[in-house]
């Protein structure tokens, strides 16, 4: 691909990956949470699923998503849940000494499907990818080779955006140092995320 196309598409997807959505809110709110533990599991079910939705747009497979509406819409509530489930274990786990993470929490699988869930279901990357992308990248030409250069951008991009969240969310945790600090930090946190799980749910 020429550089000045993959430098637009970086730059494009930057702005559309940086924007809060469901997918930021629940990544942040579960390190507020929970910590650091299990995020980069939590961050792989995004970068599959961006490039699964890479993958159905870059190779005509946009009519057969369409086709296929309703299993997206399943999974788009599965996400919900996920979501409303991690707003549950915020508002009911115990408070943890700011010296350590969490021994027991949710395994990397669970965590790696529920962010997949996520990203599968959400309506602001399928928009990103079936509406949007085509008119950034000309993906009737686009080559074998395109496709990798593309890919390994949304791996980029998409890691270093959600790390620098998941950094900034922990450097404001560890300000919270006292029990009742701590709580009402895992609380709020939970109610972001059930937010984020009603938006799921209800939006379009």
């Amino acid at each position: 691909m020429p550089l000045s196309s993959l430098a637009l598409f970086a730059a494009v997807y930057a702005v559309a990956v940086a924007s809060p959505g469901p997918g930021v809110f629940a990544l942040v709110a579960r390190v507020l949470a929970r910590g650091t533990r299990g995020v980069p599991a939590f961050i792989a079910g995004f970068l599959v699923g961006d490039l699964l939705w890479f993958s159905i747009a870059a190779t005509g497979f946009a009519l057969l998503a369409q086709s296929f509406a309703a299993l997206f819409i399943g999974i788009r509530y599965l996400g919900a849940a996920y979501l409303a489930y991690l707003a549950w274990r915020a508002w009911t786990a115990p408070v943890e000494p700011i010296s350590g993470e969490p021994v027991h929490g949710e395994s990397g699988a669970r965590l790696f499907l529920g962010g997949l869930a996520l990203t599968l279901g959400n309506p602001k990357v399928v928009l990103f990818f079936l509406a949007l992308l085509p008119t950034v990248i000309d993906l009737e030409h686009l080559t074998p080779l395109g496709m990798i250069e593309i890919a390994a951008t949304i791996v980029a991009v998409l890691s270093a955006t959600l790390t620098a969240y998941a950094v900034a969310a922990i450097r404001v945790r560890r300000l919270f140092v006292s029990v009742g600090a701590r709580r009402a930090i895992n609380r709020g946190a939970g109610t972001v995320m059930a937010g984020a799980a009603i938006a799921v749910a209800v939006r379009s």
